[in-house]
Protein backbone atom coordinates (compact mmCIF):
# COMPACT_ATOMS: atom_id res chain seq x y z
CA UNK A 1 0.00 0.00 0.00
CA UNK A 2 0.88 3.42 -0.61
CA UNK A 3 -0.05 6.83 1.03
CA UNK A 4 -0.33 9.84 -0.76
CA UNK A 5 -0.05 12.92 2.10
CA UNK A 6 -1.12 16.44 1.30
CA UNK A 7 -0.61 19.49 3.48
CA UNK A 8 -3.23 22.26 2.38
CA UNK A 9 -2.73 25.74 3.54
CA UNK A 10 -6.32 27.49 3.59
CA UNK A 11 -7.44 30.54 5.76
CA UNK A 12 -9.42 29.23 9.10
CA UNK A 13 -12.73 30.95 8.05
CA UNK A 14 -12.46 29.28 4.84
CA UNK A 15 -11.59 25.47 6.22
CA UNK A 16 -14.93 23.83 6.63
CA UNK A 17 -15.93 24.86 2.86
CA UNK A 18 -12.60 23.64 1.22
CA UNK A 19 -13.15 20.26 3.38
CA UNK A 20 -16.76 20.47 2.31
CA UNK A 21 -15.95 21.41 -1.89
CA UNK A 22 -12.98 18.93 -1.41
CA UNK A 23 -15.05 15.91 -0.38
CA UNK A 24 -17.69 16.75 -3.31
CA UNK A 25 -15.42 17.06 -6.00
CA UNK A 26 -12.26 15.47 -5.28
CA UNK A 27 -13.55 12.16 -3.33
CA UNK A 28 -15.64 10.98 -6.08
CA UNK A 29 -13.16 11.33 -9.15
CA UNK A 30 -10.29 9.30 -6.75
CA UNK A 31 -13.10 6.77 -6.22
CA UNK A 32 -13.31 6.36 -10.40
CA UNK A 33 -9.52 4.67 -10.54
CA UNK A 34 -8.42 1.39 -9.88
CA UNK A 35 -5.93 1.19 -6.80
CA UNK A 36 -7.93 3.86 -4.92
CA UNK A 37 -8.51 2.44 -0.88
CA UNK A 38 -9.66 5.50 1.35
CA UNK A 39 -9.19 8.75 1.61
CA UNK A 40 -8.97 10.68 5.78
CA UNK A 41 -8.99 14.49 6.34
CA UNK A 42 -7.46 15.69 9.27
CA UNK A 43 -6.70 18.96 10.93
CA UNK A 44 -4.46 20.33 12.87
CA UNK A 45 -6.24 21.65 16.34
CA UNK A 46 -3.28 23.39 17.06
CA UNK A 47 -3.08 25.35 13.38
CA UNK A 48 -6.52 26.05 11.89
CA UNK A 49 -5.48 26.86 8.96
CA UNK A 50 -3.84 23.52 8.03
CA UNK A 51 -5.93 20.26 6.44
CA UNK A 52 -3.88 17.32 5.83
CA UNK A 53 -5.11 14.58 3.29
CA UNK A 54 -3.95 10.64 3.14
CA UNK A 55 -5.27 8.88 0.42
CA UNK A 56 -4.62 5.14 0.71
CA UNK A 57 -3.50 3.29 -2.79
CA UNK A 58 -2.72 -0.11 -3.51
CA UNK A 59 0.07 0.41 -5.46
CA UNK A 60 2.24 3.38 -6.50
CA UNK A 61 2.25 1.97 -10.29
CA UNK A 62 -1.94 2.36 -9.85
CA UNK A 63 -1.54 6.16 -8.19
CA UNK A 64 0.83 7.49 -11.01
CA UNK A 65 -1.16 5.84 -14.22
CA UNK A 66 -3.93 8.27 -13.72
CA UNK A 67 -4.21 10.57 -16.81
CA UNK A 68 -2.40 14.15 -16.10
CA UNK A 69 -4.88 15.97 -17.77
CA UNK A 70 -8.09 14.55 -15.80
CA UNK A 71 -6.01 15.55 -12.64
CA UNK A 72 -6.14 18.95 -14.34
CA UNK A 73 -9.97 18.97 -14.85
CA UNK A 74 -10.67 18.03 -11.99
CA UNK A 75 -8.08 20.36 -10.34
CA UNK A 76 -9.87 23.23 -12.75
CA UNK A 77 -13.27 22.31 -11.57
CA UNK A 78 -12.40 22.21 -7.55
CA UNK A 79 -10.68 25.53 -8.27
CA UNK A 80 -13.52 27.26 -10.09
CA UNK A 81 -16.45 25.38 -7.54
CA UNK A 82 -14.10 26.73 -4.42
CA UNK A 83 -13.41 30.10 -5.41
CA UNK A 84 -10.75 31.19 -3.05
CA UNK A 85 -7.12 30.80 -2.20
CA UNK A 86 -5.36 28.07 -1.21
CA UNK A 87 -2.15 26.55 -1.13
CA UNK A 88 -1.03 23.17 -1.49
CA UNK A 89 1.80 23.44 0.87
CA UNK A 90 3.33 20.19 0.49
CA UNK A 91 3.12 16.77 -0.97
CA UNK A 92 4.53 13.68 0.27
CA UNK A 93 4.41 10.09 -0.51
CA UNK A 94 4.88 6.96 1.62
CA UNK A 95 5.05 3.33 1.76
CA UNK A 96 3.26 1.18 4.49
CA UNK A 97 5.83 -1.31 5.79
CA UNK A 98 3.89 -2.37 8.37
CA UNK A 99 0.05 -2.33 8.82
CA UNK A 100 -1.69 -0.99 12.40
CA UNK A 101 -1.40 -3.34 15.29
CA UNK A 102 -4.58 -4.01 17.35
CA UNK A 103 -5.13 -5.73 20.53
CA UNK A 104 -6.07 -8.71 18.94
CA UNK A 105 -3.44 -8.84 16.12
CA UNK A 106 -0.14 -11.16 16.20
CA UNK A 107 3.35 -8.98 15.83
Amino acid sequence: MVIEWLKVRVTSDQRERYIRVDDEIWTPALRQYDGFLSKETWIDPEDPEVIIFVIRWETREQWHSIPEDELTEVTNRFDEAFGADYTMAESKEYQVRRFPVSPDSAR
